[in-house]
């Protein structure tokens, strides 16, 4: 790499490592929110869910945007909505004033993660050099997941939950500062009009999809306005498709959704995000109510699942340059697979911890293998002027798993315990119920990357994996 590359590289990365920290930093701190601002605890996860549903919904329109108007005007634009949101969280008096933070925070991060990842694609050329890129990009992320969640704790005890904003501001300023210098990709790359009827239906349809899983998660599956706003969704989502199918300019190309690295690379990513986050919310479970952990130990005990991924990031990028793409799925999904179902093995006792460390340390490298995989599957063989909307459909993978698996994972857990979250039910009934889910887990992740592998080797025999988009 050049020095230029390497500096762009770490302001993408930082730029991305400081989204990772502000989606997880509030985690920990939302009972000091709720006691600070007056939220009641039935209100409290809306400061989690505001985020989610403007992140999710509005990241494939923004990835879009990006490739429409420019990748670096987006990029510094949402790094700026971002301090703004984040100050205005940190002095915020009201619950509503908090909420309204939240959502600008999703948006921003909507913006910046597409626009950011689209940057770091088209800086550096298709093959090492890019699939390099890409794990460093993966393992910070990781790293910025975990950071957030014990800065949060820290901010928190040491100083004030308000600091859990606060310290994006600083970041963002010097982002802003230091991006006008060092990002040249400011060119317009499509010149085709905004797609107004397909921006509509798919950011409604993400937003009732994304509503409708959190609301499952927390009131179960036959919760009626669960089920209609994951029928909304649906029905928004179809005609979206079709919307795409006749518009002479379409946000989404129909014929990019038929390319098998496009496709199955995405179906690998969201299986192994919402297969590891829901991952943590059964061995929280297992911590918590059948060990009897504290939330501090807890979270200590995930800092070695955050290694894992650390070092699975590190290693993607050499990986997939020296086996491919399709392999480092298959490899990646194998290894989180047989790490998960070893935790089916866990007992009552206080001695299986180090099973749980062990396994999530070595399962943390695979899913990061497959992670990395993924985005580098996902993304290649597109020109320029489709990376916004490339990396804008892998991070609404992204946000799409974050939210699914949590709430299937916890419908499993509940036909044994009655309760999604165990709340009232023995120690045994707890392992029962997290034992069958970790199983459904690993089925899930092995049968993802086998299938995925698959078509995509067929795709390669067939010569169909590289066919140029318009």
């Amino acid at each position: 790499m050049t020095r230029r590359q390497r500096l762009v590289l770490v302001l993408l990365l930082g730029s991305q490592f400081m989204v990772a920290v502000d989606f997880s930093i509030l985690n920990v701190a939302l009972p000091a929110v709720g006691a600070g601002l007056g939220f009641s605890l039935t209100h409290l996860q809306w400061v989690a869910t505001a985020f989610a549903l403007a992140a999710a919904g509005f990241t494939l329109l923004f990835g879009r945007v990006a490739d429409l108007f420019g990748r670096k005007r987006l990029f510094i634009g949402g790094m700026a909505l971002l301090g703004l949101s984040s100050a205005l969280g940190g002095l915020a008096g009201t619950p509503e004033v908090l909420l309204a933070a939240r959502v600008l925070q999703g948006l921003a991060t909507a913006a910046v993660t597409p626009a950011g990842l689209a940057l770091l694609t088209t800086a550096f050329r298709e093959g090492p050099q890019r699939d390099r890129a890409l794990g460093l990009n993966g393992a910070l992320v990781s790293a910025g997941f975990t950071t957030g969640a014990l800065l949060g704790g820290l901010l928190t005890d040491l100083l004030s939950w308000r600091w859990a904003f606060l310290v994006n501001v600083p970041v963002a300023a010097a982002v802003v500062a230091l991006a006008p210098a060092l990002l040249t990709d400011s060119r317009i790359v499509c010149r085709h009009r905004l797609d107004v009827p397909g921006a509509v239906t798919v950011t409604g349809g993400l937003l009732a999809l994304v509503y409708g899983l959190t609301r499952a998660g927390e009131s179960g599956w036959g919760d009626p306005v669960a089920l209609a706003a994951l029928g909304a969704g649906a029905v928004l989502l179809v005609a979206f498709w079709r919307v795409e199918r006749r518009s002479a300019a379409p946000l989404v190309p129909v014929r990019i959704m038929r390319r098998p690295t496009v496709v199955w690379g995405n179906a690998a990513g969201l299986v192994a995000f919402a297969t590891e986050t829901s991952l943590v919310f059964l061995l929280t479970l297992y911590l918590q109510r059948v060990l009897g952990h504290s939330a501090l130990a807890t979270g200590l005990a995930f800092g070695v699942l955050g290694l894992g991924t650390v070092a699975g990031g590190l290693l993607g990028g050499r990986v997939v340059s020296r086996f491919g793409g399709r392999a480092t799925i298959l490899g990646g999904g194998a290894v989180q697979a047989a790490a998960t179902v070893s935790l089916v093995a866990l007992g009552t006792s206080g001695g299986w911890i180090w099973l749980l460390l062990a396994a999530t340390f070595v399962g943390g490298v695979g899913n990061m293998l497959l992670i990395v995989a993924f985005m580098v599957t996902a993304t290649s063989g597109l020109p320029d002027s489709q990376q916004g909307l490339a990396t804008g459909l892998a991070t609404m993978t992204q946000q799409v798993g974050i939210t699914l698996g949590i709430p299937v994972m916890s419908a499993i857990v509940a036909t044994r315990t009655g309760s999604g979250s165990g709340a009232g039910a023995s120690p045994g009934a707890v392992l029962s119920g997290v034992g069958a889910a970790v199983a459904v887990n690993a089925a899930l992740v092995l049968a993802a990357a086998l299938v995925a592998a698959y078509r995509l080797g067929r795709a390669e025999r067939s010569g169909g994996a590289g066919h140029s988009v318009v």
